[in-house]
């Protein structure tokens, strides 16, 4: 997969906007979506990385995601048995770590009743240069439900939200349930995927150096606030998350990890002084991580920018081994010719790609994949 890890930053747009890319994916969680809960756990990652190299005039977008679960019997029938998990968000690891706590049960799958909470519940942007998507992904008639999908989805078509729709089984089938129509209504793709098939992995021989900076990467991280110690201790869980999700899923994790694409401001003290939102100057003593709140506001300082060095260093090195991943993985993919499988990260990649393009984006060259 093309990719900017070690890139240097993209350039601020002459208006100040940062364009953005907004993507809210609902998942079913009703009884028979394991496989596709499974997907979405070891391919966030990949995802994440082929929309890390999207440019609109030259300038990389912030990227927000949001996830909603629907289809299980646990969740309140007066609600259409959906939940709001999380609301938009550029915090990628709240995004894993949720992901790897869901869990599937028998249930009634409202689609258009999941469409219209997420077109409402949310807050898309206005502005036509940012890209908003919902990703739908089911196995039941897209008919279900009290909320006519052909109500909810012209409802956010008007707001400049691109439906598509992933069917969990047979393409015909999907046709026939009208999970192909929900799309061409919702000016998006259909797609189909097999979610009892693993996305083919081609094993590195760069895979292991790049895992293991990956966790030196975190050692330059300063947990601050009353949330920084346990943060620190999601990004360790969610690197192990991804490494037991499936193979390469850990690759992909590091590669987002030395991106644009991972911002921790709310929690890292490196990106947040990086991002001034934070002052070293006026900050508490109580708000810093313990090693920190005996120093001197220059070693505060010293400290810091010790750690954005280091920091800068891991990335361009998982970078340029990632590069290398690349091409050896582009070379053997060509002696053996793999098959892909049909799976959510084709589905989503391939069609996002397409709708951005339209939109006046950019991508670097393809990537190598798994």
């Amino acid at each position: 997969m093309g990719l900017v890890s070690g890139d240097p930053p993209s350039p601020t747009p002459l208006d100040g906007h940062k364009p953005s890319v907004q993507i809210a994916i609902l998942l079913d969680t009703s009884n028979s979506m394991d496989g596709l809960i499974a997907q979405a756990k070891s391919q966030l990652w990949s995802i994440v990385n082929t929309l890390a190299t999207a440019k609109h005039k030259g300038v990389r977008p912030s990227l927000q995601v949001a996830l909603y679960e629907y289809g299980k019997s646990s969740l309140p029938s007066g609600e259409g048995f959906l939940r709001q998990i999380l609301p938009l968000t550029t915090d990628l690891d709240e995004v894993s770590a949720q992901l790897f706590a869901l869990t599937t049960n028998g249930g009634e799958e409202y689609c258009g009743h999941v469409i219209d909470a997420a077109t409402k519940g949310l807050l898309w942007s206005d502005r036509s240069d940012d890209l908003r998507f919902i990703l739908i992904a089911g196995n039941e008639p897209f008919t279900q439900g009290g909320i006519d999908y052909r109500h909810s989805i012209p409802m956010a078509v008007k707001k400049g939200i691109v439906i598509n729709t992933i069917h969990c089984g047979n393409e015909q089938v999907g046709i026939e349930t009208n999970w192909k129509d929900g799309a061409l209504l919702g000016e998006g793709a259909y797609s189909f995927i097999d979610t009892n098939a693993a996305a083919v992995h081609i094993p590195s021989p760069y895979d292991a150096q790049i895992t293991t900076l990956s966790n030196a990467l975190n050692k330059t991280y300063l947990g601050y606030g009353s949330q920084g110690l346990a943060m620190a201790e999601r990004q360790s869980a969610q690197d192990s998350n991804a490494a037991s999700a499936a193979p390469g899923a850990a690759v992909q994790r590091a590669q987002t990890k030395a991106g644009e694409q991972y911002r921790n401001v709310h929690w890292d003290l490196v990106d947040a002084v990086k991002e001034k939102v934070v002052s070293l100057a006026t900050v508490d003593a109580d708000e810093l991580p313990e090693e920190m709140r005996g120093m001197t506001v220059e070693q505060r300082e010293a400290h810091v920018r010790k750690l954005e060095t280091e920091r800068v260093n891991i990335q361009r090195q998982i970078g340029e081994l990632s590069r290398k991943r690349e091409e050896f993985v582009a070379s053997e993919r060509a002696k053996h010719q793999n098959s892909q499988a049909r799976t959510l990260e084709g589905a989503v990649i391939g069609a996002l790609q397409t709708q951005a393009k339209r939109k006046g984006y950019e991508f670097d060259p393809p990537a190598a994949g798994r």
